[in-house]
């Protein structure tokens, strides 16, 4: 019988180890984790920065530019009829770094205005490309020499690049 009460202690000796991994029984003395203290939370420290809080990059500003190329129609010095509608065509280079988007316009700056409206859109254009501007005029009754002079402005209403022009005579 030795043998069978050997066995059974042992029995009861692993049931006692299962138990207590279990946490079946509390009597032991358990060990707690330490947690360090923290400090009281400020308003400020709860604050989480918004994008608008995080210092910008300044964008580089890009610069306005226009260079003539060549009269496309009506040539300085064209003769032309007294009230004959005139379709002046210039084509010009955008080479300066900034697109010509809404707001970009193209004015009378010199002479008369030859019924085309004195402010007009300035034709869309991105930065290093060729474009046609287009202006209509009505020739002037009276025979003469007639030269306008035209500018592009930007939207801030800065003027910029080579005026452009048209001359003509009405016999």
């Amino acid at each position: 019988m030795s043998i069978n009460k050997a066995l059974c202690s042992l029995i009861i000796f692993l049931i006692s180890l299962i138990l207590i991994g279990c946490g079946a029984f509390n009597f032991l003395p358990t060990q707690s984790v330490y947690i360090p203290p923290t400090l009281a939370a400020s308003p400020q420290s709860l604050q989480t920065p918004l994008p608008t809080d995080i210092p910008a990059t300044p964008t580089p500003s890009c610069r306005n530019n226009l260079t003539f190329i060549e009269d496309l129609t009506l040539p300085d010095g064209t003769v032309v009829n007294s009230g004959e509608t005139l379709d002046k065509r210039w084509q010009v280079e955008n080479n300066g770094t900034c697109n010509w988007e809404a707001g970009y316009t193209l004015r009378l700056i010199t002479g008369p205005d030859m019924d085309a409206t004195p402010e007009q859109a300035l034709y869309p254009a991105r930065a290093g490309t060729e474009t046609t501007i287009r202006v209509i005029y009505t020739a002037p009754s009276e025979s003469g020499i007639y030269r306008s002079a035209w500018q592009a402005y930007d939207p801030e209403g800065e003027a910029f690049g080579d005026p452009i022009f048209i001359e003509i005579v009405v016999p």
